[in-house]
């Protein structure tokens, strides 16, 4: 495998996990500013991203060791159920 193809396949592997983490992160911010509910989370939004995409990555990555495919629906529920209780235990703390 050249530098070229393990480049590609680790940044095809890294994609959906920065989405997801981007995209939650940035809906709660949204999502808590538009509410009623003024409680916001005492970490910044680039902490908040970097420990979601954290723990986005470990559940990816349990998900590619334990089913041999990164591309399973368990391991993207996984990551969501994950990234869904980082930011609720972010707004309750």
């Amino acid at each position: 495998m050249t530098a070229y193809l393990l480049i590609n396949h680790l940044l095809n592997f890294l994609a959906p996990v920065a989405a997801l983490a981007l995209m939650v992160v940035l809906m709660t911010r949204i999502f808590y500013r538009s509410s009623k509910q003024k409680r916001h989370a005492k970490i910044g939004p680039g902490r908040q991203l970097l420990i979601v995409f954290a723990v986005n990555l470990t559940f990816f990555t349990a998900g590619l060791l334990l089913f041999g495919s990164d591309a399973r629906m368990l391991s993207y529920f996984a990551m969501a159920l994950g990234s869904a209780a980082c930011l609720w235990r972010f707004v309750r703390a």
